[in-house]
């Protein structure tokens, strides 16, 4: 996943490191050479739900899905929404590839790469929902820079977002959750749905736990979970 200060895709560098790990198995391989080019996202022009899915519907998208196990839950769970996942990692992508194939998802869309790249081609006020769950912390101050959590993003994210539509966050780590609080602390376009601490410590209905806090859970870890509301 990545980030920069500016919102302009043009001056986003690519920070996430090597996209793949062990050779994929048959099965995997075969699962990226035949399902993903049917359900990638185009890779030139406007994304709307229109164009991915042939009609207009609530459009909900995902910014580093991991293993895609909440997209699924949510696309399972609304299956007259669509829904965009990006993931810029082959093991991730082809996990997500197993819960379309295994759920028969007709309404998830992916992309492998960098999500602002497909973000900045959604027209504005087109989302219904974003989320960005337990991104990666970058917790060196040097690499503040790099997080996904950062102004231009975010302001990219509310522009796309349509009034009344909500940004989710959820984080395990302390010094990602504090730089999160400064960037969205009287942030104008968006409204914090919290009104008291179990607000941010209980997690909301519709929002599955993912292996990522699974795992955060196992370690000792608190989690945090984050609902804003576009104004």
């Amino acid at each position: 996943m990545t980030a920069h200060k500016s919102g302009d895709p043009t001056t986003l560098n690519r920070l996430y490191g090597r996209q793949s790990g062990p050779k994929l198995r048959k099965g995997q391989q075969e699962l990226v050479d035949t399902l993903l080019p049917a359900v990638s996202v185009p890779a030139e022009g406007d994304v709307t739900a229109a164009d991915l899915f042939g009609y207009d519907r609530p459009l909900h998208f995902e910014i580093g899905f991991g293993g895609g196990e909440h997209m699924a839950y949510r696309a399972d769970m609304l299956p007259d929404h669509g829904f965009i996942g990006c993931e810029p990692f082959l093991n991730g992508v082809v996990q997500a590839l197993g819960h379309i194939r295994d759920g028969a998802l007709g309404n998830v869309r992916l992309h492998m790469g960098d999500a602002l790249d497909v973000l900045s081609r959604i027209p504005d006020g087109s989302l219904s929902f974003v989320y960005l769950l337990h991104p990666d912390p970058w917790p060196k101050a040097r690499h503040a820079k790099r997080r996904m959590m950062n102004p231009g993003p975010v302001d990219m994210i509310a522009r796309k977002l349509k009034p009344g539509g909500e940004f989710r966050f959820g984080t395990d780590h302390p010094v990602y959750l504090r730089w999160a609080l400064m960037v969205m602390n009287g942030h104008p376009e968006f409204d914090w749905l919290a009104s008291d601490p179990k607000d941010f410590l209980t997690r909301p209905g519709g929002w599955p736990e993912t292996r990522y806090e699974a795992k955060a859970r196992r370690l000792g870890h608190e989690v945090w979970y984050f609902r804003y509301r576009r104004k």
